[in-house]
């Protein structure tokens, strides 16, 4: 269990699609809050916790089945206020002597709705239902419903096909509704989070600067005088966890930044002037982009690309890696989301734990403990944390680039002469970019080159050079995305400096492909 010593929240995940929304919703309103699978909290769990407040999250199964996900009795008995959302709610009204009933076409809801309030004051709705139609838009994704509330229970909202669509019992503080205020699809839905943990008590103290404080400590107490490797990417959450740690242990840590020459224009030069110069963190430049291009060389089938390039990853870390004397832990960017999705729902691994920064299984190859002091934190959290610890605006708001590199960002076979028409067309598509003031706007955005040449006409003479695509995207956290609206204007202007500025390129294409079906990523 974390060591933080803030207030805690426990939210108790029935296996909802949206149980992280709940988490991100109350952090934001510096609340510090943990998700757990039902199965994991036990009496002694909740002991061990002591949480201020605990929020039931929705789910998929119904709770009239026998066996259905259920929180135990000592969850109601600790005594403070409990929040359930959709199956949550279903679930406290049916432990608590209420009664659910299987849905049926009229009180089925899927989608948008509108609960009206039941002109009852409470403060968990203070800031509900005050405009001239005494409602409010709301997000429902429920088969089953409450026939029937619990005793000591009070109705506070209604809509058409959920009567009790907010119950309260104020006596105990156990709040309920049948709706998810966590989506953005609930406009007013964080008032209510904020309503909650204001009867609950919480200071509101999750903030950076407590977090940079405490992780520092944190730090020194794990590693004491020992050695520390870090995996350098470049990326924002290895940076930021670098940084840190080299604020808690100073030259105790060294970070190895492998290139493999599949970077960006100048990245490996500014990666190496911002940490071993501005930072003075001693720092290994691992610069072996002959042997991957090398062992890439004539390799087109894109899995087969990562593979090789995950191999070498390891390979080349672990062997600069050995070269650092005393080194006892290993230092990765691991995030919340990432601890999440490592235990599925149903209790066990799951099946896409993620391999964080391309180290694999080298913890465990090198006999290294980890240290992970980003594990509490979402990425918005991460990067408030970089700029708390002094990084540069330009660099922690920077857009996500994969592990592989430009290799995935050249379909078919990889050459030096394409990366760097590839390198050069990309640093004018985001210079175009920034220069519009639209970096901030998008999730991600970058050229793809494409493995065909195609004619043109440049001045008198025909030209027989690459084509590349260009893609933007917007997004909430990756797992979807639609391609951003540019301008024709902007298109075409970005287009002519591609071709006028890069030779090798004579045709500029924009992929307006959303995710799904296609990925970010070309390849």
């Amino acid at each position: 269990m974390s060591q933080i010593s803030h207030d805690r929240l426990l939210i108790i995940d029935f296996g909802s699609q949206v149980t992280q929304l709940i988490a991100r919703r109350l952090r934001e309103l510096n609340v510090y809050c943990e998700i757990h699978p039902y199965q994991k909290v036990t009496d002694a769990f909740l002991q061990e916790m002591a949480p201020r407040a605990i929020i039931f999250s929705g789910g998929p199964d119904s709770v009239m089945r026998e066996g259905s996900p259920r929180p135990p009795q000592a969850a109601y008995d600790l005594g403070v206020p409990i929040l359930g959302i959709c199956y949550g709610q279903q679930v406290m009204m049916q432990d608590l002597g209420g009664k659910v009933e299987a849905g049926e076409h009229a009180t089925a809801e899927f989608g948008r709705a509108y609960v009206t309030g039941a002109q009852i004051e409470s403060d968990f709705v203070n800031g509900w239902f005050t405009d001239d139609t005494g409602r409010e838009q709301v997000w429902m994704s429920h088969g089953d419903h409450v026939s029937e509330i619990a005793p000591g229970f009070e109705v506070l909202g209604t809509s058409p096909g959920a009567p009790f669509a907010i119950t309260a019992d104020r006596s105990r503080r156990f709040y309920a509704v049948q709706f998810h205020p966590e989506v953005h699809h609930t406009p007013n839905g964080a008032r209510l989070y904020e309503n909650f943990i204001k009867l609950a008590g919480f200071a509101g103290d999750w903030t950076m600067g407590a977090y940079r404080e405490e992780a520092i400590a944190k730090i020194r107490a794990q590693v004491g005088d020992k050695q520390v490797i870090c995996g350098l990417s470049g990326g924002v959450d290895s940076s930021v966890a670098a940084v840190l740690i080299h604020e808690a242990i100073g030259d105790q840590l060294t970070c190895v930044f492998v290139d493999h020459g599949l970077l960006r224009l100048n990245e490996a030069q500014d990666v190496v002037t911002m940490f071993r110069d501005n930072y003075n963190i001693p720092l290994i430049h691992a610069d072996e982009s002959d042997l991957f291009l090398g062992e890439l060389d004539g390799v087109s089938d894109p899995e087969t690309k990562r593979k090789i390039i995950g191999r070498l990853f390891i390979d080349v870390f672990q062997k600069h890696a050995n070269e650092i004397e005393g080194a006892e832990f290993l230092a990765q960017g691991t995030l919340y989301p990432d601890v999440i999705e490592s235990v599925s729902f149903s209790g066990g691994p799951s099946v896409t734990i993620k391999s964080h920064h391309n180290v694999g299984g080298l913890p465990e190859k090198m006999g290294l403990k980890l240290v992970e002091p980003l594990r509490e934190l979402f990425k918005d959290e991460v990067r408030a944390l970089g700029r708390e610890l002094g990084l540069p605006e330009s660099f922690i708001g920077r857009h996500p680039f994969p592990g592989p590199g430009l290799a995935i960002r050249c379909p078919g076979e990889i050459t030096r002469e394409k990366l760097e028409i590839l390198r050069k067309a990309d640093a004018v598509y985001i210079d175009q970019i920034r220069k519009h003031g639209l970096y901030d706007a998008i999730w991600q955005a970058f050229v793809a080159i494409l493995p065909v040449r195609t004619v043109g006409v440049m001045g008198d003479g025909r030209t027989y050079d690459f084509a590349c695509a260009l893609r933007a995207v917007t997004s909430v956290d990756g797992m979807t995305a639609d391609y951003y609206p540019f301008t024709h204007e902007f298109l075409g202007e970005t287009a002519t400096r591609i071709i006028n500025e890069v030779k090798g390129i004579n045709r500029v294409t924009y992929d307006i492909t959303s995710k799904p079906p296609g990925t970010i990523e070309w390849e």
